[in-house]
């Protein structure tokens, strides 16, 4: 069946652009209802109007409140109201709270670059290549109250070659997120994943 997504986003929006073109490829079984922005300035805001996909766009003083909890009752019921069944945080800088995490449980999905629990935190590529790792990757999990600390639904490694500079290695991390992200999206709206009761992910088969 087909999905309602929210899409949660900072920057620039590559895996959001990543989502649409698998929604528009006819691979993906679901529609994007609503991208919330916590920037004004993000890229991805672009994307999304391109795509003929609403918008709602955060002031930095909305977030300044205790804990960024009026930010998020906001974003809570602008998704309520759109009857979302996941929210999918693509490159949103900040964590979500008890607004979203209870109007969503178990439906709020993060994208990590790194194989969790290593490396947690907003700077895990620079991370993992200073500690000068020779394998790391891309996780998706559920997001919950503590950052990078949900239950892990998939991840996938990446190899890194010798010589590389952060910065190819980066390029290739996106380059797993852009296919992983998708592709789990895909495993939710097939009704395959679930979370048991000791927080570990199972996976029917396609």
């Amino acid at each position: 069946m087909s999905i309602k997504l929210g899409v949660l986003i900072s920057g620039n929006g590559t895996n959001l652009q990543a989502i649409i073109d698998r929604i528009a490829a006819g691979t993906l079984d679901a529609t994007i209802e609503l991208v919330v922005s916590s920037r004004p300035s993000a890229y991805g805001l672009k994307r999304a109007e391109s795509a003929g996909i609403q918008t709602l766009t955060l002031s930095k003083e909305t977030y300044q409140d205790l804990d960024g909890l009026i930010a998020d009752q906001v974003i809570a019921e602008s998704l309520k109201a759109r009857d979302v069944d996941y929210v999918i945080m693509a490159g949103y800088m900040r964590m979500v709270h008890k607004p979203i995490l209870d109007a969503f449980p178990n439906r709020v999905v993060n994208l990590h670059p790194a194989l969790l629990p290593s490396f947690k935190g907003a700077h895990a590529i620079q991370d993992a290549y200073d500690y000068g790792v020779k394998v790391t990757g891309v996780t998706v999990h559920f997001a919950d109250s503590k950052y990078d600390c949900g239950p892990i639904i998939a991840q996938r490694p990446v190899l890194v070659e010798e010589g590389w500079t952060v910065d190819e290695l980066e390029t290739h991390i996106h380059e797993v997120e852009h296919q992983l992200y998708p592709d789990v999206i895909q495993m939710l709206a097939e009704g395959r994943v679930h979370v048991g009761d000791d927080r570990r992910v199972k996976i029917d088969p396609a």
